[in-house]
């Protein structure tokens, strides 16, 4: 299977550096990170079209044989049509019986990124190096999603690690050495680059800080990876989407997916 939609395509290309498993059954790829199990999108299927009507208790079955320890549900869609390749729009109704929800976000990618109308020249910005860089990048992952389970701490294990191997970089916003704002950019091949959980300190929002790490970041990229092509992905609904399209981000394309989490 050929991944074709830019969003999965870096998705896929990031997890495999992080040291995922990918397995091509013809119709639908594998993703698998046996190392976080609990990471939705690192265990997932990825189907090669639009699944047609009747078609989802087939994909929740073969779910289920590919990740029979799995709590949750995650299935992308290598599409960026939402009508599919036969013009028919419809979410399979086994998937909402199921308690699947669908969502739908925005690709956008740019060619040089610009700075942000609110630049925050008072942060030092700069990328993530010592131990004591990423505690602090772990700390502000606790502060904006309220946990500090096995997840969070594999993810910034493998955060580090990518960029140690010279595959990524981490950049912070900080004031007075506190770490109050993060992303990754990461080299994705082929001449693209992936942001990467662009977050920030609840208590230290609305300062420039967000907008002013992609820009710096994305020149990093442009000269550390030899990229020609920026992408990242937002919700079209959320604010932060406004800020992207600020820096010199156009819309791109659709991504289109179907999860669960775990009960309780």
């Amino acid at each position: 299977m050929r991944v074709t939609s830019l969003g999965f395509l870096t998705d896929v290309a990031l997890r495999v550096l992080e040291g995922a498993e990918t397995t091509d059954r013809g119709d639908y790829l594998v993703v698998r990170t046996p190392d976080n199990p609990d990471f939705y999108w690192g265990n997932f299927l990825l189907l090669g079209a639009w699944p047609g009507p009747g078609t989802g208790d087939g994909w929740l079955a073969r779910f289920a044989a590919e990740f029979p320890r799995a709590r949750h549900v995650a299935l992308g869609v290598d599409s960026v049509d939402e009508h599919g390749a036969d013009g028919d729009a419809e979410v399979p109704a086994e998937f909402l019986a199921a308690g699947l929800e669908p969502e739908r976000v925005t690709v956008l990618t740019c060619a040089d990124v610009r700075p942000p109308p609110n630049l925050n020249t008072e942060a030092e910005i700069r990328p993530l190096a010592s131990d004591d860089d990423w505690q602090q990048s772990f700390q502000l992952g606790i502060r904006c999603y309220g946990d500090d389970g096995p997840y969070l701490r594999r993810r910034a294990g493998a955060r580090r690690r990518l960029t140690e191997a010279g595959r990524a970089a981490w950049f912070g916003a900080f004031t007075g050495a506190r770490l109050l704002a993060q992303l990754g950019v990461c080299d994705a091949d082929d001449g693209l680059a992936r942001y990467q959980d662009v977050e920030t300190d609840p208590a230290a929002r609305r300062r420039g800080l967000a907008g002013t790490l992609v820009w710096r970041a994305g020149r990093y990229a442009r000269e550390a990876f030899g990229v020609h092509t920026l992408v990242i992905v937002a919700d079209p609904a959320e604010a932060a989407i406004r800020l992207y399209r600020a820096c010199g981000f156009a819309d791109a394309q659709s991504q289109f997916s179907f999860q669960r989490a775990p009960e309780g």
